[in-house]
């Protein structure tokens, strides 16, 4: 039986002078609201006042009838509108502590601007925005059958341009499986199975370090506010947006492949931030995208009616004997293959990988 989705489609996307302008002039205004209420909010909170997304919405209105900001009339009230919901968001994952205080947006990081329903039409993969007075020019590479909700437009710093759909679909889960899997994640092996498969660390960053390296040389030798500053910089950022491919494609795939192949997935609620004052792995764990990949993972499963577990970060994985239950809490990092007391050789990531699994089916069992 089918079940409605909502999934997001990307595609590049080419617009003309005009519509660069006008884009240029929607991300403009919606990064200033944006600051704006952020500014507004952290004054407000100093001086012991809580504003809500309605009194910020009503101080916007008032904003836009001034003649100093009526430039903000210029473009969709919609993007402006969003922009107020995206710091909302923003908040409220702050204070759930899953994201840090929102921060100000700059122009030199990826501008974009999202379109509610009111404010775009899509017909036959034809995409118009509102204030435009042509459809975008679009490379559709995949059929959109659903109904389109929400218009995300984008522009990287390499100067590319993209339009992603948030399409509420149809879509027909993959037939049930009895394989099970516990999931280890580490640096050396992206992710070791409960079966002994081991699945290597692409190592995307540090195949394009030297070249990177190289590229921002040549980008700190140039003149601030040259055009061969600016040429320098869309070299360094178009690697950078080829290396974040890469990896995308990757955790897609491999993701994908998990969610098809089993019913169950047990995997460790890892603790990123921590892994990350690390200093000699900090970069490496930056470049794995290892919560892209949890998150995959999850809303794949959830896709597909599969039973998705996360194991809490302090369960001792790594040192509990599989065989006996036995925990060595001598067992170091550099350790990667261990006797335990009763006779039992493990290879950690495995050893791990099993213990995960192993408690995963007992949280869902007991739940």
């Amino acid at each position: 039986m089918k079940k409605e989705i909502l999934r997001a489609y990307k595609f590049r996307i080419y617009p003309d002078a005009e519509q660069k302008d006008n884009l240029a002039r929607t991300f403009g205004s919606s990064r200033y609201v944006f600051n704006w209420a952020l500014d507004l909010k952290t004054k407000s909170y100093k001086e012991g006042v809580k504003l809500n997304a309605g009194q910020i919405s009503a101080a916007l209105t008032q904003l836009k009838k001034t003649e100093e900001f009526s430039w903000l009339n210029e473009v969709s009230s919609v993007c402006l509108q969003q922009s107020l919901m995206n710091l909302d968001v923003a908040y409220k994952n702050f204070f759930k502590g899953q994201n840090k205080h929102p921060n100000f947006k700059k122009r030199t990081n990826k501008q974009s601007a999202r379109y509610a329903s009111s404010a775009f039409t899509f017909k036959d993969n034809k995409l118009k925005l509102a204030k435009h007075k042509k459809h975008l020019k679009m490379k559709v590479t995949r059929i959109i059958t659903g109904e389109v909700s929400s218009v995300t437009v984008s522009k990287t710093p390499d100067n590319k341009y993209y339009a992603s759909l948030l399409v509420k679909e149809q879509y027909k889960p993959k037939s049930k499986t009895a394989k099970q899997l516990g999931i280890d994640l580490g640096i050396k092996d992206f992710a070791t199975f409960s079966d002994g498969t081991k699945v290597a660390n692409p190592k995307h960053l540090l195949k394009s370090l030297k070249k990177m390296k190289r590229l921002q040389r040549q980008l700190s030798r140039k003149v601030k506010g040259s055009n061969n500053r600016d040429k320098a910089r869309i070299k360094v950022a178009r690697l950078h947006s080829k290396i974040a491919n890469q990896r995308s494609d990757f955790l897609h795939k491999l993701s994908t492949q998990i969610v098809n192949e089993n019913q169950v997935i047990c995997v460790e609620d890892l603790e990123i931030k921590e892994m990350m004052k690390t200093k000699h792995i900090a970069k490496l764990v930056a470049s794995l995208g290892l919560n892209q990949f949890l998150n995959m993972l999850k809303y794949k499963s959830e896709w597909n009616e599969r039973e998705f577990v996360q194991i809490d970060k302090w369960f001792p994985s790594s040192k509990t004997c599989f065989d006996c239950g036995n925990i060595d809490k001598e067992l170091t990092l550099d350790q990667r293959t261990w006797v335990c007391s009763c006779g039992a050789k493990h290879d950690r990531d495995i050893n791990a990988a099993k213990n995960i699994l192993k408690e995963g089916l007992f949280i869902l069992h007991s739940s």
